[in-house]
């Protein structure tokens, strides 16, 4: 997958968290302005913590083909 690729692919996957986020709070029908601050902050962490998900799987992927990162994860 190239960085383009994956860029993409991490940004359909944050839309996803946070319509999931705003599924669950039974709000997805409300336009965005109806929002508060709070909950701009936890869709927020939705995507975010989304975007950890997968970046620690591409590296953990990517690691067993580079056996110098391999080495640099396990350090410490």
């Amino acid at each position: 997958m190239t960085d383009d690729e994956w860029q993409a692919h991490v940004t359909r996957e944050a839309a996803k968290a946070i319509g999931q986020w705003l599924e669950a709070r039974g709000r997805l029908h409300q336009p965005l302005r109806a929002l508060n601050f709070r909950e701009l902050e936890a869709m927020a962490d939705a995507a975010i913590a989304r975007f950890i998900v997968l970046a620690s799987h591409k590296i953990r992927d990517r690691s067993k083909a580079d056996p110098r990162l391999v080495d640099l994860l396990l350090a410490g």
